[in-house]
């Protein structure tokens, strides 16, 4: 086995590669990926301005296509990476989902879970955050600063 394939920071750039398909086509730049026995069974980017919907977050987009994978309304002993901590509603969609981990990259002080809803995640869900933290910061930076210089 290579070293680090199935790492926290492996399934993070996958799910940066996902935020990079969000900032290429102007949304939020989130990614995010399911994990279920170290093998990615979904991926999904922000699609809110794409699907004229604001439920159309990464996370809910990929928890939706895990389950439909998978066939079930449950992910026990699956895992989110997300490259932005989630916020209220996608962290109730991973309490419904009952994903065994959420892992995260940047924290988002404003509008991400821990401020807003620090219990919204389920009680047995292990979380970790911080990971590619940076990358994942610059990104949605970088996105911003766009955005402020087009307008």
């Amino acid at each position: 086995m290579i070293p680090g394939l199935h790492s926290d920071e492996a399934f993070m750039k996958e799910a940066l590669k996902q935020a990079q398909y969000a900032f290429d086509e102007n949304e939020v730049p989130v990614g995010a990926v399911v994990v279920c026995d170290n093998k990615i069974i979904s991926r999904a980017y922000n699609q809110v301005e794409k699907l004229n919907d604001v439920t159309a977050h990464a996370e809910v987009l990929a928890i939706t296509a895990a389950e439909n994978y998978l066939g079930t309304k449950y992910l026990t002993g699956c895992k989110l990476y997300v490259t932005l901590e989630p916020c209220t509603m996608c962290a109730g969609a991973t309490y419904w989902s009952q994903l065994d981990a959420v892992i995260y990259g940047a924290s988002d002080p404003k509008r991400g879970y821990t401020a807003l809803a620090p219990k919204a995640l389920h009680p047995k869900a292990k979380v970790t955050h911080g990971v590619l933290a940076e990358a994942c910061s610059q990104l949605v930076t970088d996105f911003f600063a766009r955005m402020r210089n087009k307008g």
